[in-house]
């Protein structure tokens, strides 16, 4: 019980991490501030990236939610111009 508690509290940082990143870049994509949230897409999959690698979640999980991010921004830039 222990060491799973132990484990728990660190698997909850790069997961919570992970998803401020995320929410942080949908924000600025919504807000059609594109400059930052590309550089924020670059925060958030180095985020779920490090979390997989940990095995906070799955890999093909990580690699879903990175494509989605790029496809919004890509298509928020198409958008703009």
């Amino acid at each position: 019980m222990r060491s799973s508690e132990r484990k728990r509290k660190i698997n909850q940082v790069y997961r919570s991490r992970a998803r401020t990143f995320v929410k942080k870049t949908r924000a600025l994509i919504a807000a059609g501030n594109l400059a930052e949230a590309e550089i924020m897409v670059h925060k958030a999959a180095s985020a779920l990236d490090k979390a997989a690698q940990k095995g906070v979640i799955h890999g093909n999980n990580a690699a879903r939610r990175k494509s989605r991010l790029m496809r919004q921004l890509n298509q928020a830039k198409q958008e703009a111009a």
